[in-house]
C-alpha cells in the first residue's frame, strides 16, 4: 500500500471467529445484521461487517462466551466484537433486534452517563454463542477519551 493511499484510507480490520453452524451464521450475520457475504467454502464464510472483514470459521468446540468482566455495573463478556455506530443507526439496530426477538445479555442502555466516555451499548449472542457489542457515542471524540478524575 502506498503512503498516499494509507493516508486517505484507514486500514481494514479482519477478525476470524468460531461458529458451530455456517447456515446459522449466514442467517444471523447476513440476514439479521445485513452483512453482505463474500467468499466462502464448506468451512468458512466472509462477511462485510460495516466495511471490515469478519470470517465465520466452522469450529464447533471453540464457539461461545465463557468469561465476564465488570464494567459500570454490567457483567460484560470478555471475548466479544462489534461496531461503533451513529446513535441513530444504533437505535434502529436495537429496535430491529428487539422486534426479531433477540435476547440481550445486556439490554440497550447508556453506560457512563454524564461521565467521560458516555456511550449507548448493547450485548447479545449470535446463534453459536459468540458475544457482540454495538455501541454509539453522542460525541465521537469520547471514543478514546480518558477519565481525568482524581
Amino acid at each position: 500500500m502506498t503512503a498516499t493511499l494509507r493516508a486517505m484510507t484507514p486500514p481494514l480490520f479482519h477478525l476470524a471467529f468460531p461458529v458451530t453452524d455456517l447456515a446459522q451464521a449466514r442467517a444471523f450475520y447476513g440476514g439479521l445484521l445485513g452483512c453482505p457475504e463474500g467468499r466462502s467454502s464448506d468451512a468458512w464464510v466472509d462477511f462485510d461487517f460495516y466495511g471490515h472483514q469478519i470470517v465465520a470459521h466452522l469450529a464447533p468446540g471453540e464457539a461461545g462466551h465463557r468469561y465476564t468482566s465488570a464494567v459500570d455495573g454490567d457483567n460484560v463478556p470478555v471475548r466479544h466484537f462489534g461496531a461503533i455506530l451513529a446513535m441513530r443507526e444504533w437505535q434502529a439496530l436495537a429496535d430491529k433486534l428487539t422486534a426479531a426477538g433477540v435476547e440481550f445479555i445486556i439490554e440497550p442502555h447508556v453506560r457512563f452517563k454524564g461521565e467521560v466516555g458516555e456511550q449507548a451499548t448493547m450485548f447479545f449472542l449470535d446463534p453459536c454463542g459468540n458475544a457482540l457489542e454495538f455501541k454509539a457515542f453522542a460525541d465521537l471524540s469520547q471514543v478514546f477519551a480518558k477519565d481525568v478524575k482524581k
